[in-house]
């Protein structure tokens, strides 16, 4: 019933087995690789993780998803970030997706910004959109841009405004008192 040649050679399914024996090499299984894996889009590769016992000092920059679950000293670039329970982020953050459930000091920059009640954020948060869910705890400001990513040259220019303005309205109380 069984020969000893077959027991080395891998196993024919009933699908390869029906084709002709020209149309295996074309298109190599059903699993979808070959010429129809490249046609289709790539798979999206899964979030790196910064695990809770690793400790990063420096930047860093993906196009990609980032949990961190541990400590990070320096800034965070992503397309989607989520900040872990126990992580702790000292610098600035900038994605397009970022949830926070753990802390941050340092200004937070995204498109869509959700902090969560075990979040503490202590810096500004410039957004698109933002939601914050009841018992989370935030110093800062709140700004809603509608490219939060870039850094326009009109962000320094409002931050020095501020000092000129109050500048002017000393030296017009000056004048007034005068």
């Amino acid at each position: 019933m069984f020969s000893k040649s077959k027991i080395n050679e891998p196993a024919q399914n009933d699908y390869d087995a029906a084709k002709p024996a020209g149309t295996t090499s074309s298109s190599s299984s059903a699993s979808g690789a070959g010429e129809a894996q490249t046609s289709a889009p790539k798979a999206k590769p899964p979030a790196s993780v910064i695990s809770q016992d690793l400790h990063v000092i420096g930047n860093v920059k993906t196009t990609g998803d980032i949990q961190v679950e541990g400590t990070v000293e320096g800034d965070i670039r992503a397309h989607l970030l989520t900040i872990g329970e126990t992580a702790t982020i000292n610098g600035e953050v900038v994605a397009d997706d970022v949830v926070i459930n753990g802390r941050v000091i340092g200004r937070v920059r995204g498109l869509k910004v959700r902090l969560t009640a075990t979040a503490r954020v202590e810096g500004d948060i410039i957004h698109k959109t933002i939601a914050i869910e009841s018992g989370a705890h935030f110093e800062g400001s709140v700004q809603r841009q509608e490219d939060p990513l870039s850094k326009t040259p009109s962000q320094p220019k409002a931050a020095s405004a501020q000092p000129s303005a109050a500048a002017s309205a000393a030296a017009a109380a000056k004048n007034a008192a005068s």
